[in-house]
């Protein structure tokens, strides 16, 4: 499974990406908003600390504004994803972008048909909100599942990139259904190595090594 992050933060991507767990960036206008920076410069900073994609979402709603949008974002580096809404002009973008050879990250899925549909439209990634999908009362391990086994019927070559993950268990429950890639916030990722026996192993290890009065 491909870990990306979800953040504009540059000082928690640098971390991350000095771990080599890294393989991408998702970004949204939210949280371009939060960072406090220009949209453009600081997408252009992400590109530069990771090799993976790096997705900017567009901001018009027309298939002539999103294309418009599109043109200036993927002049910003050759990792650029353009990430679009699952809408009708949002499929078309998409149908048009990845037609031309630029990745595209359609966004906001909740069903299983829109993602036959962005399927359909030639989507790089496909991004089913899985922390919103059961905030509104549904599964989101049954939305992750049923689009995996719809892709795999036919072979489907865009990527199931499960977004709005919340916790540890998310991850888990997509790495085993066999989503290709997660986006999670720094702290989900970072909270994914901690464990009480980790802990506590190592809690006894300094303790016995402290006894033999002994450095290295």
């Amino acid at each position: 499974m491909k870990f990306f992050v979800d953040t504009a933060e540059i000082n928690d991507i640098k971390e991350l990406a000095a771990t080599g767990l890294l393989d991408g960036v998702t970004t949204n206008p939210s949280l371009i908003a939060k960072s406090g920076r220009d949209f453009l410069e600081v997408t252009k900073e992400i590109c530069g600390i990771v090799d993976g994609p790096v997705s900017a979402e567009v901001i018009a709603l027309d298939h002539e504004g999103m294309m418009r949008e599109a043109e200036i974002l993927r002049k910003i580096a050759d990792n650029v994803c353009i990430k679009v809404p699952l809408t009708i002009d949002g499929l078309k973008t998409c149908k048009a972008l990845t037609s031309d050879g630029t990745k595209v990250n359609v966004t906001l899925c909740f069903s299983a048909n829109q993602a036959l549909l962005a399927a359909k439209a030639g989507a790089s990634f496909i991004s089913p909100f899985i922390g919103r999908h059961d905030d509104n009362g549904f599964d989101g391990m049954d939305l992750i599942r049923d689009i995996r086994l719809i892709y795999d019927n036919y072979a489907y070559e865009t990527e199931i990139l499960a977004a709005s993950i919340r916790h540890g268990v998310h991850v888990l429950e997509c790495a085993r259904i066999g989503a290709d890639v997660m986006t999670a916030p720094p702290a989900v990722i970072k909270g994914l190595v901690k464990h009480v026996l980790t802990d506590k192993g190592i809690e006894g290890f300094m303790a016995d090594w402290a006894k033999t009065g002994q450095s290295l």
